[in-house]
């Protein structure tokens, strides 16, 4: 794992900061050393998602003097059309002079942009765009989908940036703590970065290709480990106006069942706010119909909830559903059992 530290300046803990937040949450690929956010400069970075210690400072400025060194500065920043903030390229320029490499997963790609291609070339460090992996990719649909034989679980949301690869990752490995074997399908930059083996960029890719990734990846990790559950990450949302998703993947995988991610107290679309979002029943109803299975839970967003608001909007979706409403940032020991349980395993 390369020691890392995360730019998520002025966007840390928020949806805008969901790259650098999902690498604090979890990261095969990088070891978070420290992020970089001036409006949580000396606070712990797990107190500011979860307000649960991790160890992982968050600072002001690029750390120059770490012990041991830093090899790594990762671009943890998701922005609408996925442009850099122009006062971010102070910090890429700063990492780069330091012998730092770059990781970027945003459409606009720092390898190609004049000054820090240079700066990379003089001091023999490299420019990673994760997009960039991705955009020439061209696998067709066969089929060969139907082949796979593990349950698959698609985390699906009501919303952009509301959550639905932290429940995938989190879900996933409380079934590993179960004693099944479990992989999550990454469908988004950050599941690259965070090192998902089996992860296609999906909004990188040419839409014709986009089923074809899906269905390769998803196959090999059949092939590869046969695990008893795959957990499908979602990107965007169905009804969204910027950036509809869900339908690639349910098209492509065939998922088994779908968990849908829902912020309750997110009223508008994230970033599109003359967009209402529809009711909690519309989404389940278009995602079932279009996929022929069942939403089996929802999985909740606390984004400016208390406990106690928390708790009673969980009974209030079990007792108008008919489903379980779950943390997944809490325990997942009885939702996991649940999954087990409905989708006999």
């Amino acid at each position: 794992m390369e020691d890392a530290v995360v730019l998520a300046e002025s966007v840390f803990g928020t949806t805008y900061g969901k790259t650098a937040n999902g690498l604090v949450r979890f990261s095969r690929r990088y070891n978070v050393r420290y992020v970089i956010d001036s409006s949580h400069a000396g606070e712990d970075a797990g107190m500011v998602l979860n307000g649960k210690k991790c160890g992982i400072p968050v600072v002001a400025a690029l750390p120059v003097n770490a012990d041991p060194p830093l090899s790594t500065l990762v671009v943890g920043v998701a922005t609408d059309g996925g442009v850099l903030p122009p006062k971010y390229r102070k910090f890429i320029a700063d990492a780069l002079k330091s012998g730092l490499n770059v990781v970027s997963g945003l459409h606009e790609f720092l390898s190609d942009d004049p000054e820090f291609a240079k700066l990379a070339s003089k001091n023999g460090r490299t420019i990673t765009d994760v997009r960039k992996m991705f955009r020439d990719r061209k696998d067709m649909f066969t089929g060969r989908i139907l082949d796979v034989k593990s349950t698959k679980i698609a985390v699906l949301g009501t919303d952009s940036a509301v959550g639905k690869r932290t429940t995938s990752v989190f879900l996933s490995e409380s079934m590993k703590k179960k004693g099944n074997t479990s992989e999550m399908i990454g469908t988004g930059q950050t599941s690259w970065m965070q090192g998902f083996k089996y992860t296609i960029v999906l909004d990188a890719i040419i839409n014709d290709f986009v089923s074809g990734a899906l269905e390769t990846v998803t196959v090999d990790a059949w092939n590869d480990l046969h695990p008893d559950y795959m957990f499908l990450e979602g990107q965007g949302s169905v009804l969204h106006p910027a950036y509809p998703g869900s339908f690639e993947i349910i098209g492509a995988l065939h998922p088994d069942a779908i968990i849908l991610q829902h912020s309750p107290k997110r009223l508008y679309y994230d970033g599109f706010e003359q967009f209402k979002i529809p009711p909690l029943e519309k989404y389940i109803r278009i995602l079932e119909l279009l996929s022929d299975k069942k939403v089996i839970a929802v999985a909740i967003n606390r984004d400016d909830m208390t406990s106690s608001e928390m708790l009673d909007y969980m009974d209030m979706v079990e007792r108008k559903y008919g489903i379980p409403a779950f943390d997944p940032l809490g325990n997942l020991d009885q939702i996991t059992s649940y999954i087990q349980d409905t989708l006999g395993k």
